[in-house]
Parts: structure tokens; sequence; C-alpha cells
């Protein structure tokens, strides 16, 4: 089957399985709303059954690529469509579903396998790269020269993917609502990566409800089906003879100064051991209405990881090793340069960091209701963790009140944060190092955020189609500016409606 083929069947299934959903938690919903129609003696939580429709469309560009270790093209788009169903559950509890699919393509992840004879290999042998260290389909032998760029997206199968998760919570209500308990339990599961989270929280409101103290933990036990770079996975599956084995056999390897050679040995390589990723959070909150206006509310987060906090598949370069490269050896002088279409550099090694990490996020918000149609949300956040990365976020958004139905609210948000301890750029950690990095995610940067929303509500959800009323819609664009060149631009849509 052709490769456009597969991607159609794939996005076919999603949105069959979407619509599934959709028809599924509409049938639950009055399922839930019919067996709770004999409790009107007290008011409830929830009136009727809320659906959330929600639609993201998410575009990037960059040129630190961490699946080519610090440079190269990290353009992505990413589709994500969300439904999320509030339902009555009794007088005093409510039953939340949250299932959505995000669909995304990037040039980054295509690289994995850069040597894919229908992208940046034209004219290369390859048709899959579906490296996963399990299974060795996609290598072979055969004929031609392959090439490949970590500015030109590859388009073999790592090249796109869909997560698909479902999250199930629950929140039950004391008698005088100053009580609330919730508990929640989720799934989500991509190509090379699964995980399942349950979690619980408590909140009490005091002093007429103008004071809330909360308090939540919550646990994630993923697992890593770890994919590795092609020639990685090449000197994992044949050790010390791969050069003349699988991929490589007939393929030819050139030294910085583009002179072949049979040197090349990724020897500090080796498979992981631990494919598990635990995470472990707990959240203390406190929230205060100080006046009729002002409104401000504290939080603080423990989360402590352990396992394979790395990612398999991003490679690391050695500045005291020699360089091999694949392809167009005239290339060579221009490989940090998007002139580059045509050469690869060989891994040294994949991205190795701490098998524990504990993460410390401190923030506080205010809003204050300055007029009738005008209101001030302030944010900040500190952030620390035992990598030696700290990070300080600060936001505004300013909404203004446009009749007694619109909304239009701009935004900024500003972040800042230093480097980890195990980052630095491509090709210049050394090999003597236990620990590296060259993921600029972990790099010293800052951001900007600029955007803008208007939303639309009706209380009365005058605007109807059977039993289901249209309650609110929301529209939001930002623009995103790193400091070091990654850009992107988000445009999200929210519907939400009401069951009768």
């Amino acid at each position: 089957m052709e490769e456009n083929q597969v991607e159609d069947v794939d996005v076919t299934n999603m949105m069959r399985t979407y619509i599934i959903i959709l028809f599924s938690l509409l049938s639950l919903s009055a399922w839930a709303q019919e067996s709770d129609s004999t409790s009107h003696y007290k008011k409830r939580v929830l009136d009727a059954t809320e659906i959330d429709l929600l639609f993201s469309y998410y575009e990037q560009d960059g040129n630190n690529s961490a699946v080519s270790g610090g440079v190269g093209n990290e353009h992505l788009t990413d589709v994500t469509p969300t439904i999320i169903v509030s339902m009555p559950a009794g007088p005093d509890g409510v039953l939340t579903i949250d299932a959505g699919i995000s669909a995304y393509s990037s040039a980054s992840s295509s690289n994995i396998n850069p040597f894919n004879s229908t992208g940046a290999s034209q004219g290369g042998r390859y048709e899959d790269d579906d490296d996963d260290d399990d299974d060795d389909e996609g290598y072979g032998t055969g004929t031609g020269t392959p090439i490949g760029s970590p500015w030109v997206a590859s388009s073999g199968a790592s090249k796109s993917d869909a997560l698909t998760s479902l999250n199930v919570s629950y929140a039950h209500s004391s008698d005088d609502r100053n009580n609330i308990w919730n508990m929640n339990g989720s799934i989500s599961r991509e190509y090379d990566y699964s995980s399942f989270g349950f979690g619980g929280g408590f909140a009490k409101l005091m002093n007429q409800k103008n004071t809330e103290l909360s308090f939540k933990a919550q646990v994630y036990l993923d697992q890593w089906n770890p994919i590795y770079p092609t020639e990685l996975h090449e000197y994992e599956t044949y050790g010390q003879e791969f050069l003349s084995s699988g991929f490589f056999s007939g393929v030819t390897v050139y030294d910085q100064q583009g002179v072949a050679s049979t040197s090349y040995l990724p020897s500090a390589f080796s498979a992981v051991q631990d494919k598990k990723r635990n995470s472990y959070a707990l959240s203390v909150g406190f929230s205060q209405i100080l006046s009729r206006n002002f409104q401000i509310s504290l939080f603080v987060d423990a989360i402590r990881q352990e396992g394979l906090l790395s990612t398999p598949y991003q490679r690391v370069y050695f500045a005291d090793v020699e360089n091999y490269f694949i392809g167009d050896t005239q290339q060579i002088s221009v490989y940090e340069s998007k002139q580059n279409t045509g050469v690869y550099q060989l891994a040294d090694d994949v991205e190795r960091l701490p098998s524990t990490r504990l993460k410390i996020p401190i923030g506080v918000r205010a809003n204050y209701y300055l007029t009738e149609f005008l209101s001030l949300r302030t944010y900040y956040r500190y952030y620390q963790d035992d990598w030696g990365l700290t990070a300080h976020t600060a936001s505004i958004e300013l909404p203004i009140k446009i009749g007694s139905r619109f909304t239009f609210y701009p935004n900024y948000r500003y972040y800042e944060q230093n480097q980890a301890d195990y980052f630095a750029p491509f090709d210049t950690h050394l090999s003597t190092e236990q620990y590296y990095t060259s993921d600029y995610d972990l790099s010293t940067f800052d951001s900007q955020t600029l955007g803008m929303g208007i939303s639309y509500k009706d209380i009365f959800t005058s605007m109807k189609i059977g039993n289901i009323g249209l309650k609110s819609i929301d529209v939001r664009y930002q623009n995103y500016q790193r400091s070091n060149g990654l850009n992107a631009n988000i445009v999200s849509f929210a519907f939400k409606f009401v069951v009768d």
C-alpha cells in the first residue's frame, strides 16, 4: 500500500473512532439524566449534561531538532479534536469523560531514519523507518546510495503519529457543598509510548465559600516502546560487524574530510534496559476572595519522576570523537546550515539523562474586576528541579465585555529559563560525560506569547437543535516566539452545549 493511502486509512480510523466516542457519550449522558430524573428534592451540583467540543491546530518551525542532535528542521503540525462530556450523577455528583486525538506530523521525528527513499534520500532504497529495537523490518540490502539531511524531512513512518487519550473523572460534593471529593483515571497511547494514570483530591470551602483549600495526588505509570536512530539500531542488531550488514551493506561511510572509512563505531551506545517512566505528583492549593473585586490563589506542586526520562531516538554527537557521514560529501562543510540537503552525520549515542527528577513549581494567580466591563487576570509561576533548571513564567489577560454576550480578551505571556546541567549544543558534548542532551527545550532561552480571543455566552441557550442548546463559543489565537528561533502559531475553537 502506498504511504498516502496508509495515512488516509489512519485518518479515517481516527474519525470513525471519534464519531463512535461522540455517540457513546451522548447515549451515556441521556442514560445519566434519565436515571437521575427522580432526584428533584435537592439542588444539583450540575443541572444538565454539558458537552464541550474542542479543536486546536498547532504549527511550529525551528532550527534545533533534538532528533538530529541540536540542528535541523523542527517543522511540526498538530491537529487535536477533543470531546468532554460532564453529566450529573445524582444531585451531588458529576461524571466527566474526556476523549481526544492528537494527530501530528513532524519533520524532526521523521529523521529517526533520514535515509528514506521517498523523502530526504531520493534514490535511496529503504522504504520503512519503523526501527523498533525488536523488529528489523525496513532494513535490508538493495541498490542505490542513501542520502539524508537534518534540514529535509524524510517520509518514513515516524514522520507522523496519533496520540489517543481517554480520561474519566468523578466529583462528589457534600450536602452543604463545602466538601468536594474527586477521583480520576486516564489512558493514552501513541506508537512508541503508552500511559496509565489515576489520582484523586479533596477541596474544602470555608468562610461562606470565600476561602478554598485543596489537595490533589496523581500517579502516571508509563511505558516506552523504544525506537532508535537507524545507525544505532543497526549497531545494536549486528554488533561490530554492522558496517557490512543490514542497512550498511553496500553503503559508504565518510569521515569529516569526505574520505571513505570503515572506522565508524558508536561504542558508547547500548539499548535502554529500563523502559518505564513513572510520575508522582502532589499539589496543594489555596484560594481567597479578598473583596468583591479581588481574588487571589496560590499553589505549590511536587512532582517526582522515575525511570527512562530521556528520549531514545534523540541523537547526541561528541566533540572528542571523529565525525562520520552518509551522503553527498561536498555538503559536509555546510552541514549546520540549510544549504545542506544531502548529507547526514551518524550519531555517537542517544540522549542520556538521570533516572530520577524532582520538579517544584510554585505559583500565584490574582484576578481583579476593574469595572463591570473590564477585568484583570494575572499569573506568575516559579519553577526549579534537581537537574539545575529554573524558570519564571508571568502572564496577563485583560477580558473586555462587549455587550451582554461577547467578551474580547487580549493576553500576553513571558517565560524564561536557564539551561539544565546536562545540556550542550550540537557536537560539543564529551564522550567522558555520564549524562548529555542537545534538546533545546532544556537550554537557556526566553519566550513571548501574544494572543487574543473572543467568546460568546448565552446562559439561556436560546440556539437549539432538538434538546441540545448552544451555551458558548470560544475562539483563540496565539503566536509564540522563542529566543533560539522556534516559533509557533496556535488556533483553537471551543463549543459548549447543554442537553436539556
